[in-house]
């Protein structure tokens, strides 16, 4: 079904939706500060600490943080935070399908190869709660 709506899904990620949403800036930040505190919670240290590179947390129906600059070459790992609901990750322009439903605790990865904005949303959440960020890939 998502494929299928590819052309709205594109008209929806190019408005003004990208900005910082219907979220106000202090509200959202205060959403990031209690997802880190939920990844401290469950992985022991602080996302910034991970291994794996960046590390985008998907809690509340928001990606934290919503915006990310990366290089050429930089693995991404998206980890559910939430305690009951699943999301996905969709990269609309790359060449890969949509993630797997990630349950809690749940992480996906993707290597970003080319520069420019890389637009995701999550799957089953983008419409309905504007779940929706953006990668920009410096080369």
């Amino acid at each position: 079904m998502l494929l299928r709506n590819l052309p709205l899904i594109a008209a929806f990620l190019g408005g003004a939706l990208l900005s910082p949403t219907a979220f106000a800036q202090d509200d959202m930040a205060k959403l990031c500060a209690e997802a880190e505190q939920r990844y401290v919670k469950l992985y022991g240290q602080p996302s910034s600490e991970a291994e794996t590179g960046p590390v985008v947390k998907m809690y509340k129906y928001r990606f934290c943080p919503a915006h990310l600059t990366v290089q050429v070459g930089t693995t991404v790992r998206w980890v559910n935070v939430d305690k009951r609901t699943s999301h996905t990750v969709y990269l609309n322009e790359t060449d890969t399908s949509e993630s797997d439903r990630l349950f809690p605790e749940e992480t996906f990865e993707f290597t970003f190869l080319a520069a420019g904005e890389q637009n995701y949303l999550c799957g089953p959440h983008w419409e309905t709660q504007k779940m929706i960020g953006m990668v920009t890939v410096t080369p």
